[in-house]
């Protein structure tokens, strides 16, 4: 079993020895595992990410001792940015947001496409929720920093992302092949259900966005994102 990772925005200047108390949940999630005295855990601090031991454990407390600072590296060494589409099912987003944050992404960007039926109540409600699941996934996949999750945006935000490489997911060959990344920041997006209109991508061709195309199939709008940044991962894993 992978050692416990967790996030604190706040905690005490660290040194080796300090006792941080963790939240709430964070507790109860080593109190399910099983975890006593003396375990190994990790604290990414808003200073970085630290070695520590349980102190003291309960089912709704836990302390633990720092003890050394982890000299680690796990994220991209190119900034990924992810623009998903807002879903008119909007718990989908539920699903999409964890495995891009165990690929890397730096920021999450939903974006209103034509067919996103955006109601701006139902997905700001969730926006809490939406964080948490962050979080957990960063814990869960070791990362040492928790990608920023923008607020809703047009999609003519799209028009203006200015970022060296720009890549939609497009359901009809565009008849030219896929582009290759490079390590430089990437931006990609995909359409929500029902997919993008011909407007929206001829008008994302001419801001610069590349088409790629995933295959024959016709991806749901849960499955696009993850598969068009597993293509950026796979061809600039650094």
């Amino acid at each position: 079993m992978s050692v416990p990772r967790f996030f604190l925005s706040h905690a005490p200047t660290p040194s080796e020895g300090v006792l941080v108390t963790l939240e709430p949940a964070q507790a109860r999630h080593l109190w399910v595992l099983r975890l006593g005295a003396g375990a190994a855990v990790e604290l990414v601090l808003p200073t970085g990410p630290w070695r520590a031991d349980l102190a003291e454990t309960g089912k709704d407390k836990a302390v633990v001792r720092l003890v050394k600072p982890l000299a680690e590296e796990r994220e991209p060494s190119f900034p990924i940015h992810a623009w998903i589409p807002v879903t008119a099912q909007i718990s989908l987003l539920d699903d999409i947001l964890p495995p891009l944050v165990e690929l890397g992404v730096c920021s999450i960007h939903p974006v209103a496409y034509r067919r996103s039926e955006y109601d701006a109540a139902k997905t700001l409600a969730r926006y809490d929720r939406w964080q948490r699941i962050i979080q957990g996934a960063c814990e869960q996949s070791h990362r040492t920093r928790v990608p920023a999750l923008a607020r809703p945006e047009p999609f003519e935000a799209l028009l203006t992302v200015d970022v060296a490489q720009r890549w939609v997911a497009y359901e009809v060959p565009a008849g030219t092949p896929n582009p290759s990344a490079g390590p430089e920041p990437i931006a990609f997006t995909s359409g929500p259900e029902g997919g993008i209109t011909d407007g929206e991508f001829a008008a994302l061709k001419g801001a610069g966005w590349l088409p790629v195309t995933l295959g024959a199939s016709i991806l749901r709008a849960v499955t696009c994102p993850v598969a068009l940044l597993g293509a950026i991962r796979f061809q600039v894993p650094g």
